[in-house]
């Protein structure tokens, strides 16, 4: 029988960016596997100086919830650019396409929702191009 809890270290969750040709730009530790949780999904980013998110997406069902946990940078929310940093919380709405700029000492920072299967979306954008 399944223990009722988890615990992981985020250092210790394999970076999908590199086997996704993003490791460029950021490390993205997808948690949601190693944490055995079956409805919330977890992911945290360092976004490397200078660098934009690879790609804008935004989701059908799931609201998602970013917290900046060291740098600043901006997000863009649909045409909406702002300023981020150290423990801002961005609620963002499932529809509202979303990416994210570090600046000169890189962005780090966690995102959390329902986990909902094939739920995301590509939105294309000049600015993450």
């Amino acid at each position: 029988m399944p223990s009722g809890h988890s615990r992981i270290n985020l250092a210790d969750v394999a970076d999908a960016a590199p086997a996704n040709g993003f490791g460029d730009r950021w490390e993205a530790r997808v948690a949601r596997a190693d944490l055995d949780a079956e409805q919330t999904g977890l992911t945290h980013f360092r976004l490397r100086p200078g660098k934009r998110s690879p790609f804008m997406h935004r989701h059908q069902r799931a609201e998602e919830v970013y917290v900046v946990l060291r740098g600043t940078g901006q997000v863009k929310l649909d045409d909406e650019i702002l300023d981020v940093r150290s423990l801002d919380a961005i609620r963002v709405a499932p529809e509202v396409a979303r990416a994210f700029e570090a600046g000169p000492e890189g962005l780090e920072f966690i995102v959390f929702g329902p986990h909902r299967e094939a739920d995301g979306e590509p939105v294309e954008d000049s600015w993450v191009d």
